[in-house]
């Protein structure tokens, strides 16, 4: 209050004040920035910045400056040589829990779901296929809606497991940590549903009798997730930059067109999908950040 009376003594009223806590005892550290939105913390010892749920996302393009910071003296040490280097075991396990807690859970389960899916295909034959697949006769003449869900969860070959399961678990980890569990799944069923319903339109209007499965449209749906993530923090997001994403999406969607039996309808679909569900959530973010933010200055 007092640094606010300084400036206001000055005629300047809009005042926006951050605080930065540096303190290897997170309990600690979130006890003393509780009920505070503008309050971040960072553990010198494992050299992370904490932004809590109930904190803003970002102050201005700091938050950005200060993760680059950060992996940037990632083992170089924070304190002096005559400072102890050893953590209480409150901090070691809380360090612990959250490591645990940021385990991509979610990807690894439908990694291992659909892993475990075509498992059982390969002892039952053609029965999951015949009843699972995904075309445009089936789900609207038919009226086997529930295949939209189930195709995303067939795969053909090994092949078609493998290079989907190895892009899902690379960026599903990714997006499932700046999203969050629930918002990563819905992201991907969402996706993947849309994916399916393009195909299923691009099949009507091209006079076209397939089948398809696999679950490209919900992994391109997260690939647009990603996309947008990357273009908000400026072109870089972890170890993916701007560059190497637009090369794979459009070497994807490029093989999809020239090669045989590629549902690029699907990709396309859920990569229109995936983006407009993350667009959609940083806007909601943005907006509920700024209410924080006007109620704290009033």
């Amino acid at each position: 209050e007092k640094i606010k009376e300084f400036f206001k003594e000055k005629n300047i009223y809009d005042i926006h004040i951050f605080s930065l806590v540096i303190c290897k005892d997170i309990e600690k550290a979130k006890e003393f920035c509780e009920g505070n939105p503008f309050c971040w913390v960072i553990n010198p010892v494992s050299n992370r910045l904490v932004v809590y749920e109930n904190q803003v996302s970002d102050f201005y393009g700091m938050r950005d400056k200060i993760e680059k910071f950060l992996v940037q003296v990632s083992g170089n040490g924070w304190e002096e040589d005559n400072v102890e280097k050893t953590t209480s075991e409150n901090t070691r396990k809380e360090n612990k829990i959250r490591s645990r807690f940021q385990l991509p859970y979610v990807t690894v389960f439908f990694v291992l779901a659909n892993i475990l899916i075509f498992l059982i295909c390969t002892f039952t034959g053609n029965l999951l296929y015949n009843i699972g697949t995904f075309s445009a006769g089936d789900f609207w003449d038919n009226k086997e809606y529930y295949r939209i869900l189930t195709s995303i969860f067939l795969h053909w070959d090994i092949n078609h497991l493998a290079s989907n399961m190895i892009v899902l678990y690379y960026l599903g980890e990714v997006a499932e940590k700046y999203f969050g569990r629930i918002r990563f799944s819905i992201i991907y069923i969402s996706a993947g549903l849309a994916g399916n319903l393009l195909s299923g339109w691009y099949e009507i209007c091209e006079g076209l009798q397939t089948r398809s499965a696999g679950a490209s449209g919900a992994i391109f749906g997260i690939i647009g997730a990603v996309f947008i993530l990357v273009c908000i923090r400026k072109g870089h997001l972890e170890q993916i930059t701007i560059g190497r994403l637009l090369f794979m999406i459009l070497y994807s969607l490029y093989s999809g067109f020239v090669g045989p039996n590629i549902n690029n309808a699907a990709h396309i679909g859920g990569f229109i999908c995936g983006m407009a569900i993350s667009f959609l959530l940083w806007i909601l973010r943005v907006k509920t950040d700024k209410n924080v933010k006007d109620k704290n200055i009033a």
